[in-house]
């Protein structure tokens, strides 16, 4: 009896999606959420293994939206920057970061020197984005219980210095 070697096409087509897929991520495409955004800088938290880019926010409606997969900024005052980002993605790993810890922030070094968790209620984002003697950033991101439309019950509040 004689054995012979069949191709299925279907396996021809998944094995063609899966070297696609592969060579994707060999070349470094981003995913499809990054694209939308204009990038104006980069954070670097080497302690958590956090690089992203960063795009500059407007208020909507009163409001700051997060950008999906990356970290975004805000600022109204000299010498301070808000940096947001959703804690499943961008900021997954913030709450292990530790007073005196380092980070940068388009190539200036920050240490951080205040860390809190506040209720959302508690927040009064005029004192956040108030202006200050240092160049100043602060990182934002929910903490606390996670709600089904993906805001939570608190913030953690990372306050930073240049160096």
């Amino acid at each position: 009896m004689e054995l012979r070697r069949h191709l299925d096409p279907k396996m021809i087509l998944i094995g063609l999606y899966v070297v696609v897929i592969f060579m994707c991520f060999l070349i470094g495409l981003r995913p499809a959420g990054a694209a939308e955004y204009v990038i104006s800088g980069e954070l670097e938290i080497p302690d958590i293994g956090l690089e992203s880019d960063v795009t500059q926010l407007t208020l909507e409606n009163g409001r700051l939206n997060s950008p999906d997969i990356i970290v975004g900024s805000y600022s109204t005052s000299p010498n301070k920057t808000l940096l947001i980002g959703h804690s499943t993605t961008a900021f997954h790993d913030l709450e292990q970061l530790d007073l005196n810890d380092y980070f940068y922030y388009n190539r200036v070094k920050y240490k951080i020197i205040d860390i809190e968790v506040k209720k959302k209620s508690d927040i009064h984002m005029g004192q956040i984005l108030a202006g200050a003697e240092k160049d100043t950033v602060v990182l934002m991101t929910c903490a606390g219980e996670l709600f089904e439309n993906g805001d939570a019950t608190h913030r953690l509040i990372i306050t930073a210095v240049s160096e």
